[in-house]
């Protein structure tokens, strides 16, 4: 995951139990555990989310010197204005480094207002991002292009990029060396269970995509007694935490980015660049080489042409947009029209760069990557080979853990067989960011789970993004705890949402993204994880 510069959604300014009717959730706590002074909530309100308050935490950089050294923790919360109160909704968009404070606005908006009114939903920025403090920022600007060629053709321009991931890593450990032992999901799961005691709460909520899934699980197996109700979006697989299951990612991206050839194939009338997929993905890769010879405008070189388009692999409703620029392009050698669209798709701003700073220490700390750079090279060029599209951006993307200046942890098993609620997990079957099986995977982990599959689907972030059948299957648990229960590997199945239509050419050219849900959603949910 790194959060884009410029998509343009029209979302806000970032600023399982029974139903209950009491006022609120008990406030015990555990007598081990210290009292946490309770959030001062001041209003922050947004054009989108007008009742939006914030807050601030504080938390223990090491939580295991409660005493020491704390850091802030940045809040959203949108409160519950019904007489049933559930207590608070915890939601997090991914990532790691995926900032939080706007999705309770989004989430409290999405939902149906007889069960958002019923909870406090509460966003957060984890720990490194965003409002939070301190905030990384290891190297600003590292994205800034034009960047090397993510392909390497020789071994000087694999040594280049190589050096650049080193050198991320190591200004990394220059700047904020005192932090990154302690940025990793286990410290930030226990910040979960500060901010719980902080509401006064016995027990959490919680709504997690993509990589907050992961968090989600982590909590839940460090404190299942502490869990009322979970909801897991888009799952990332727990048994590859983290290099195989980025590895994982490349061949499905590849068919995505094929899935998105033969849409632009469909819509010929639109694009016209062929009725064969085969065809218009050749146009691609031969834009891809042009560019790399002569980046579009001084800006657009391969790499960012990847980035540009790395983002409708998560979400299909960006295909319109993309297609007319890349149509505009290959037939008249419109830079400006690719320029545009990587800069609300691809660039990276300063959110970005802290986003992408958190993602690495926080992937590079979790778990172990290989020592030898053979096997990242040799993994590579055989994915590569059948899946063209991002492996080498992907190598790239993760390389500075390759020589991270900290050591890695063990991986948390998130099986969990005893005192958790029912969990209800939610996957459409062909998406590329957090494939399928991660989510059989994690049914199987957490005991009485319950999976939810989109049939078809190729979207990362399924639910509040116009789907009824899914949003149904969250109201119903969140309403009352109300799971589906089948016999076969999921528990219940919705069909996916059509693919987009192409738009009227004046304004895909605008590049302004519509309000739909799904666009709202993804804006948010930013890339890679």
């Amino acid at each position: 995951m790194t959060k884009r510069a410029g998509i343009l959604v029209a979302v806000g300014a970032t600023v399982a139990g029974l139903l209950t009717a009491a006022p609120a959730p008990a406030a015990a706590t555990a007598a081990s555990t210290p009292p946490a002074p309770k959030p001062k909530w001041t209003d922050c309100p947004t054009d989108s989310y007008p009742t939006l308050q914030c807050a601030k935490v504080r938390a223990p950089l090491d939580h295991r010197r409660p005493s020491g050294r704390q850091i802030t923790l940045a809040l959203s919360r949108v409160p519950h204005t019904a007489k049933t109160f559930q207590g608070p909704l915890l939601v997090n968009p991914g990532g790691p480094g995926g900032s939080g404070l706007s999705m309770a606005g989004f989430v409290a908006s999405s939902l149906p207002k007889k069960v958002a009114a019923q909870y406090d939903v509460i966003g957060f920025d984890p720990r490194g991002v965003g409002k939070s403090t301190p905030a990384l920022d290891c190297l600003p600007g590292h994205f800034d292009p034009v960047r090397p060629d993510s392909v390497p053709d020789s071994a000087r321009s694999e040594r280049i990029n190589r050096d650049r991931a080193e050198s991320f890593a190591r200004a990394c450990g220059e700047k904020h060396g005192d932090v990154l032992p302690y940025m990793d999901t286990v410290s930030a799961a226990k910040d979960l269970d500060v901010i719980r005691r902080a509401l006064g709460s016995r027990q959490i909520n919680y709504f997690g995509y993509s990589y907050g899934t992961y968090l989600g699980a982590v909590y839940a197996k460090l404190y299942p007694e502490r869990v009322r109700r979970l909801v897991l979006d888009s799952v990332v697989d727990p048994d590859d935490v983290w290099y195989e299951g980025n590895l994982g990612q490349d061949q499905p991206f590849d068919d995505r980015h094929k899935a998105f050839a033969a849409w632009v194939a469909k819509n010929d009338a639109a694009y016209g660049l062929g009725t064969d997929p085969a065809e218009v993905e050749a146009a691609w890769y031969r834009m891809r080489a042009a560019l790399a010879r002569e980046p579009a405008g001084g800006t657009v070189g391969a790499s960012e042409l990847e980035d540009t388009f790395i983002p409708g692999g998560y979400y299909n409703g960006y295909w319109p947009y993309l297609a007319e620029a890349f149509a505009a392009y290959v037939k008249h050698r419109d830079a400006e029209a690719l320029v545009e669209v990587y800069e609300n798709f691809g660039a990276v701003d300063a959110s970005g760069d802290n986003g992408y700073s958190v993602y690495t220490a926080v992937q590079c700390r979790d778990a172990g990557w290989p020592e030898h750079w053979s096997t990242w090279r040799n993994d590579s060029r055989r994915i590569h080979k059948k899946a063209p599209f991002m492996t080498w951006n992907n190598t790239w993307y993760n390389a500075p853990c390759a020589s991270w200046p900290v050591a890695p942890l063990e991986p948390v098993p998130v099986n969990n067989r005893q005192l958790l609620p029912p969990a209800l997990i939610l996957q459409a079957t062909d998406d590329a960011a957090t494939p399928y099986g991660g989510a059989v995977s994690m049914h199987r982990k957490l005991k009485g789970s319950s999976l939810v599959v989109e049939e078809g689907g190729g979207n990362h972030g399924i639910t509040l993004s116009g789907n009824d059948c899914l949003d149904e299957h969250l109201a119903a648990y969140l309403t009352d705890g109300t799971v589906p229960r089948g016999r076969g590997e999921a528990d219940a199945v919705c069909a996916a949402l059509p693919d987009p239509k192409p738009l009227p050419a004046e304004k895909a050219a605008a590049q302004s993204v519509d309000n739909s849900e799904g666009s709202r959603l993804h804006g948010l949910l930013g890339f890679r994880r």
